[in-house]
């Protein structure tokens, strides 16, 4: 059973189509065990309470140094052994050290067919911004490992997105989060637990 930790910075979203996809059968031998904010207001956290699900508030305005805040973020994991952290919306650097401990075990969602409208500034709405002002017909959402790059790390799902006539960012942001990233993020999760996917000369393989 994959032991799970999602970090996540607000709604959380993303967060519930995982619980969802584990609580239908869609993502098998996986279980959420904490879910993880740097906001202590976040409504992701009410949304792990109501499924029964640990959450926690780890900030770094919590600490007296970010050398603090790491430890305690890496503690926590720890403690609890987790297999795989998923980033959900979470917008804190994750530490070099928690990388290394946890290569090719930390996962993120971005809304963008990766390489465009990624790295470092494309977060959130910005990323629609960025997609309707260069006028692509196609965007969509990317599942990647993390490396110590900003959304550089091997590829695992991605999934198009229709740009419409008409869209503004909210509307753009809305369609990518419902038609690619609420999908491709809980398969990838299941593709894993099921010992699926690997990583060769970093690229990512998946197996029949």
């Amino acid at each position: 059973m994959l032991r799970l930790a999602v970090l996540v910075s607000g709604g959380g979203t993303n967060l519930q189509a995982i619980i969802d996809r584990i609580e239908d059968g869609t993502i098998t031998n996986a279980k959420v065990t904490a879910v993880i904010s740097n906001n202590k207001n976040a409504f992701a956290l009410k949304r792990a309470k109501s499924h029964g699900i640990e959450g926690l508030c780890i900030s770094p305005k919590d600490y007296e140094n970010r050398e603090d805040f790491h430890l305690a973020l890496l503690e926590a994991l720890k403690e609890r052994s987790v297999d795989l952290i998923v980033l959900a919306g979470y917008l804190v650097v994750i530490p070099k050290e928690m990388i290394q401990m946890y290569r090719n075990r930390i996962i993120n969602v971005h809304p963008s067919l990766i390489p465009a409208f990624c790295g470092t500034g494309y977060y959130g709405l910005k990323v629609h911004e960025g997609a309707l002002n260069r006028g692509v017909k196609v965007t969509g959402a990317t599942v990647h490992f993390v490396d110590e790059g900003t959304d550089t790390g091997p590829i695992i799902l991605q999934k198009p997105v229709t740009v419409e006539p008409g869209d503004t960012p909210e509307v753009l942001q809305r369609r990518v989060m419902e038609e690619a990233e609420w999908q491709i993020l809980p398969q990838a999760i299941d593709l894993i637990a099921n010992g699926k996917v690997s990583v060769e000369n970093g690229q990512v393989k998946i197996a029949e």
